[in-house]
């Protein structure tokens, strides 16, 4: 027998649209009532029908998580928390990595959208900044959601934190321990996060009365090779940096290794400390001190945000933290 959202209402003993929003997750319902409705789906074992209601309401009940990222461990944090708001208001996520220097992006943009009716897109860095990928989804009429855009556009729906702020504790954590050369590597230009963290790093030592010095500064592409490269001729200066503090873990961990093989002693002689806090950070030797940046929060608010258009446009601001390992040491 297939059991109907008809039978969850009556079991339920409320009506069927409520039964829809407690089952797509919407907000203003009540606690019994939404607590009434799912335990009365969990008996009786009701699954949505994602063909009879794209049927009933013209929608694909499918969402599009659009991204080209070099970490792999970031990637798959996003996807997690993005998957993980899709099941739980019955949506199916695509998950489309891309060439964002691709000189046929929008076209193959275009065409998943033709291919697959969707009812809304995630946009990742850098395509959130992507002005031609957000005049093309604003004709078309489809939903997006940026995340960790460059700007806030009141407009357009956001999940990010504040990189520039989170940079500038970690900064201000390593003066802490009485450094006062300290490296820096950058990472991908293309993506926001990347100027943000440098802003960060710049704005702590203003702050704590040090100069920038662009001779500590090395540019990166957020990942292991680009901060395995970095580390041999900072660490060949007159007057060395005693720590390096790079923007995403892959390039810190790419620091941890040329250390070694430089023969560098961490913390003793270098601290080391990344960004991100993905999986990666705790088994590099020695772990890593790093921001937690709550990526498959991240992924789960923008698909949430999306569930939430166009009725509601929303920037949502997640919480960063500094995560202290046994990568850094006081000077």
């Amino acid at each position: 027998m297939s059991i109907k959202i008809r039978d969850v209402s009556e079991a339920a003993g409320v009506s069927i649209k409520t039964v829809s929003r407690v089952l797509n997750k919407e907000k203003y319902v009540a606690k019994d009532t939404r607590a009434r409705v799912e335990a009365a789906a969990a008996k009786l074992g009701y699954h949505p029908n994602f063909a009879a209601r794209a049927l009933a309401g013209r929608r694909s009940f499918q969402i599009a998580l659009i991204y080209d990222n070099p970490s792999p461990y970031n990637a798959q944090n996003v996807q997690a928390g993005v998957k993980a708001r899709c099941i739980e208001g019955g949506y199916r996520m695509i998950s489309q990595p891309s060439d964002a220097g691709s000189t046929t992006l929008l076209n193959e943009l275009c065409r998943l959208i033709d291919q697959t009716m969707l009812d809304g897109i995630i946009l990742t860095p850098p395509f959130a900044d992507n002005p031609a990928i957000r005049t093309e989804l604003a004709r078309r009429e489809i939903s997006f959601v940026t995340l960790s855009p460059a700007t806030l556009d009141g407009a357009v729906a956001a999940a990010f934190i504040d990189n520039v702020q989170a940079a500038e504790d970690m900064t201000t954590y390593l003066v802490s321990l009485g450094h006062r050369r300290i490296g820096f590597i950058e990472g991908d230009t293309r993506y926001a996060a990347s100027g943000q963290r440098k802003a960060g790093y710049r704005k702590a030592l203003y702050k704590a009365g040090l100069d920038y010095d662009a001779t500590f500064v090395r540019p990166g592409q957020c990942d292991f090779e680009s901060g395995s490269a970095a580390p041999t001729d900072l660490l060949a200066l007159k007057d060395p940096p005693t720590a390096i503090f790079a923007s995403n873990d892959d390039m810190a961990a790419g620091v941890l290794a040329a250390a070694h093989r430089l023969s560098v002693s961490i913390p003793a002689q270098l601290s080391v400390a990344g960004f991100d806090n993905t999986d990666l950070a705790q088994v590099v030797w020695p772990p890593l001190t790093t921001i937690r940046q709550p990526v498959q929060a991240l992924g789960y608010a923008a698909a949430d945000l999306l569930f939430q258009l166009p009725d509601k446009v929303e920037q949502r601001l997640l919480p960063h933290e500094l995560i202290v390992r046994e990568s850094t040491a006081a000077r």
